[in-house]
């Protein structure tokens, strides 16, 4: 009777929690948190937090923000030009700063002094420091125009004599100026960015400790990683910037679990105001390849990375493989029936409450992308590319080499390509090219569109292996003598030419140039209609929804929480115990394996903060972002997103969307028991 009854109540607390957490229903923040510094939600602050910062908090937070090179986000730390990003922001570029006999992947490295510190040439971040809402001049002059065609370029036009009349105002001089399309068009700005040259390497962790877990615990949580790095920026005469009027304190105690905070960074790309119909030809289309050609890449290389282990293809392997997750979340949100009738329900109520007048965007952009459908192969599987293969880069290249061949004016061009072709023909017939060509073809052949059938001319009746093995056998690709033999022809004879790799070519670069035409010939279109939407969203929803990220500067709001999760619960926080239980529970085996220097850690080590999260709302880009309290102190270092986030490409929720963060305290506590980084800590910490 008591089991009967523990059931009965179980069951109806879960449907009072289905109830108040019905993914179908649209939520206030479904497009997200991604606010911009020109239109900060301070009414909202206010409203979530009883939070009311002047305009002069947003502009020091803003100024001691930077973007980290194109890639990823950073801040200021400290007031001598200190900068605080993600490991995996900077591994890549801190390879070359390595001297002879010594492995930063292996050991780390700390400037124990000044001196010490390491220029990486090419390397720069940008900060923020001037930004106008410039919508109501770009819009008067688009408005004047007569079709979509025309309405682009009206844009464009009033965008460029903007930019031109504030290169010369007073605040902007010698600042790099970005306009910035919002709203697919209904909003428009100005940044103003001041750029530093000169950065310097002054700590980045082993790369057991900034990608502990490895791929396994990638978009996972509870996490244990110390994923951070630190630079410094210097002035044109060779001193450490002065950022003492802009930059973000450490606090290494500064949170705690229901308190807000706030991430400051560079979000990539969001696409949260995709129609419906939209999201259906992702949902079914797009990430499906896309998915489909990432995971049989990974395949290849994994095979290559068994015979032949090097650290080059375990980076590539590493990249597919975030990739692969990353396209993994967005498909399995695309494929929830409730998120996607939550969008539905939302697209609905804005068009209900919009007097549409002639054409209906919504219908209209719906036609327009079901017409793409017949090309969403070929143009997704059907391009060139670098994880495509030689032969299938060679392909396209003869496309070109043949069109361009018996044109005066492209002598140079053509050239070029024979030098490209060459290259590109070296071990061709080896067995990981045809392994590349084979899987290709596969590829095309499952999910070659009914009404845009080709693949099978190409196959010619045998299986996508056979034919690529065939092809492979008798061209005179293979062949240096013929080769050079093929590239003395004159057009007239090569055209005549039926070498097998330029019979595919001959059939395969026609349909995918039709495709690409089809998709860039409709974009004014589709964008024009895409902007009709957007405003119609903004008309109903006005400035209480951020626009999509551009890689631009924004500010997140959230709150430090848990979450549920495989039927528990998730803490809002871990801590270095978590690290060494994850290092002995795999054996001490990578990527869970620590370094000899963490042997017999601390107590106050063990029991310091390593990670934790909150719920502000991020993406790629924003890695690397600082995330700070209401006091203007970095609190911690965003690093990744749960795998319950993935979704926010297209719709957001706060349910169990989470951002995975370093805590300022496990970073400060790594500092002091194992690094004996006096310098570094003494200069976050303010001692």
């Amino acid at each position: 009777m008591k089991i009967c009854k523990l059931l009965f109540l179980s069951l109806l607390i879960s449907f009072q929690a289905f109830g108040q957490n019905d993914l179908s229903v649209p939520k206030r923040f479904d497009f997200g948190k991604m606010w911009t510094f020109e239109n900060p939600p301070k009414a909202w602050f206010k409203e979530a937090y009883g939070f009311a910062p002047e305009d002069k908090w947003f502009d020091d937070v803003r100024k001691s923000s930077l973007r980290f090179a194109s890639w990823c986000s950073a801040s200021f730390v400290s007031p001598n030009g200190l900068i605080m990003t993600n490991h995996h922001c900077s591994r890549d570029v801190v390879t070359a700063l390595q001297k002879e006999g010594e492995n930063f992947d292996k050991n780390g490295f700390y400037a124990a002094t000044q001196a010490d510190e390491r220029k990486a040439e090419g390397l720069f971040v940008e900060q923020l420091i001037m930004v106008a809402d410039v919508s109501e001049q770009v819009l008067k002059q688009m408005d004047k125009a007569k079709d979509d065609n025309q309405r682009k370029v009206f844009q464009d036009s009033a965008l460029a004599q903007i930019k031109r009349q504030y290169e010369q105002m007073d605040g902007w001089k010698g600042l790099r100026i970005q306009t910035v399309t919002y709203y697919s068009g209904g909003r428009f700005s100005l940044y103003g960015y001041k750029k530093y040259g000169d950065i310097r390497l002054v700590m980045i962790p082993e790369t057991d400790l900034g990608y502990f877990g490895g791929d396994p615990d990638n978009f996972t949580y509870p996490r244990y990683t110390l994923d951070c790095t630190f630079w410094r920026a210097y002035d044109e005469n060779g001193n450490p910037v002065n950022s003492s009027a802009n930059y973000f304190k450490f606090n290494p105690e500064g949170i705690k679990e229901g308190e807000p905070v706030f991430v400051i960074g560079n979000p990539g790309n969001t696409e949260r105001y995709r129609t419906s119909k939209q999201l259906e030809y992702d949902r079914d289309y797009r990430y499906p390849m896309q998915l489909e050609m990432l995971n049989n890449r990974i395949k290849i290389l994994e095979k290559e990375y068994a015979a032949n282990p090097n650290v080059d293809l375990q980076n590539d392997i590493f990249g597919l493989s975030n990739s692969q997750k990353a396209f993994s979340g967005i498909l399995g949100g695309l494929r929830n029936p409730d998120l996607m009738a939550r969008k539905k329900a939302m697209e609905d109520e804005i068009r209900s409450k919009t007097k549409i007048k002639g054409e209906d965007p919504w219908n209209e952009l719906a036609n327009a992308t079901q017409s793409l459908q017949k090309h969403a192969m070929v143009v997704t599987l059907g391009s060139p590319g670098g994880i495509k293969g030689n032969v299938v880069n060679l392909i396209h290249t003869l496309g070109r080499y043949e069109k361009m061949m018996g044109m005066p004016d492209k002598a140079t061009d053509v050239e070029k390509l024979k030098g490209q072709i060459r290259n590109l023909c070296k071990d061709i017939n080896s067995d990981k090219e045809k392994l590349y060509f084979a899987t290709f073809l596969e590829e095309m052949q499952k999910y070659e569109h009914p009404e845009n059938k080709f693949v099978g001319k190409i196959l010619d009746g045998k299986s996508a292996s056979d034919r690529a093995e065939k092809i492979l056998k008798k061209t005179d690709f293979t062949d240096a003598d013929k080769l050079e033999k093929m590239l003395s022809m004159n057009a007239e004879k090569f055209k005549k030419n039926d070498d097998p790799i330029l019979e595919v070519s001959r059939i395969l670069v026609p349909k995918y140039n039709e495709a690409v035409e089809a998709f860039q010939s409709s974009t004014p279109r589709r964008r024009a209609l895409e902007a009709r939407i957007a405003n119609s969203v903004f008309a109903v929803k006005g400035t209480n929804l951020p626009p999509d990220a551009t890689f631009t500067l924004r500010i997140s709001d959230g709150k430090v929480a848990g979450y549920q999760y495989n039927g528990t619960t998730a803490p809002y926080m871990t801590t270095f115990f978590g690290l060494y239980d994850r290092h002995f529970s795999f054996a001490s085996k990578y990527p869970w394996s620590l370094p000899e220097k963490w042997n017999n850690p601390s107590m106050e080590l063990l029991q310091s903060p390593l990670n934790f999260v909150a719920t502000n709302d991020i993406i790629g880009g924003n890695s690397g972002s600082p995330i700070i309290n209401r006091n203007k102190e970095a609190v911690g270092l965003i690093f990744d997103g749960n795998i319950e986030s993935l979704p926010g490409n297209f719709i957001y929720d706060e349910t169990s969307n989470r951002s995975v963060c370093v805590h300022a305290g496990g970073i400060l506590a790594a500092m002091k028991h194992i690094y004996r980084a006096d310098r570094l800590y003494k200069e976050l910490s303010g001692k």
